[in-house]
């Protein structure tokens, strides 16, 4: 497993029909080593810190797998690292595969998966293709969120460990799927709540969905 790219953004004023908008999903590549603090990566930002950012989603990780379908699927071949508002352009690791608690070990630094991605319409703007949010979603191919447990240095190039994972916890895709596929019911919504990894705005959102499908 490798970290094949870091990107990194400071928040700008974008175009949105009559009307601008602030967001940070601009990202581009940086060649240098950088230092990974507890909130993001140096020289990143998060424009809204309501949505975005904080401990529970401090850094973003997107498979570089995922590239060539989405090539394919839009007709295209002009994508950068960073494409998707990534910090970390990633191989090896798939939604199917990486764990919510995961920690990874890339230079000096170690993260925890904490969640799957859902964009806003910001990601619509970064990919100029309104369609963009929905074929996302119907993908599964979010990318995961990650908790900054111990600050450090990384870089391109970096190797990826895996340094500790629970084959109990679900997986990325398993908790995608709680929420954005049909059927889940009561016993897997509170399976998913359980993980003590499982960052809070999404534990919330859960708790909510568990509420109503008890109505």
């Amino acid at each position: 497993m490798q970290l094949l790219s870091v990107n990194v953004g400071r928040p700008r004023d974008v175009a949105h029909g009559d009307r601008t908008v602030p967001t940070g999903i601009f990202k581009q590549a940086i060649a240098d080593r950088v230092r990974v603090g507890s909130t993001n990566i140096e020289g990143d930002g998060q424009a809204d810190l309501t949505v975005h950012g904080g401990v529970d989603l401090a850094v973003y990780a997107y498979p570089h797998e995922h590239y060539a379908y989405w090539e394919q699927e839009l007709g295209r071949h002009d994508f950068q690292p960073g494409q998707f508002g990534e910090n970390l352009t990633t191989r090896g690791l798939l939604e199917d595969d990486v764990r919510i608690g995961d920690v990874l070990a890339i230079g000096s630094a170690r993260f925890e998966v904490t969640q799957p991605r859902v964009p806003c319409f910001k990601l619509a703007l970064r990919m100029a293709a309104p369609e963009i949010v929905k074929l996302f979603l119907r993908s599964q191919r979010t990318g995961f969120y990650l908790r900054v447990l111990q600050e450090g240095e990384i870089g391109a190039g970096d190797t990826i460990a895996r340094v500790a994972t629970d084959p109990l916890q679900m997986t990325v895709r398993e908790v995608f799927q709680v929420s954005y596929a049909e059927g889940a019911g009561p016993a897997v919504i509170q399976r998913a709540m359980a993980m003590p990894a499982l960052a809070r705005n999404w534990r919330e959102m859960l708790a909510k969905q568990l509420a109503a499908s008890a109505t």
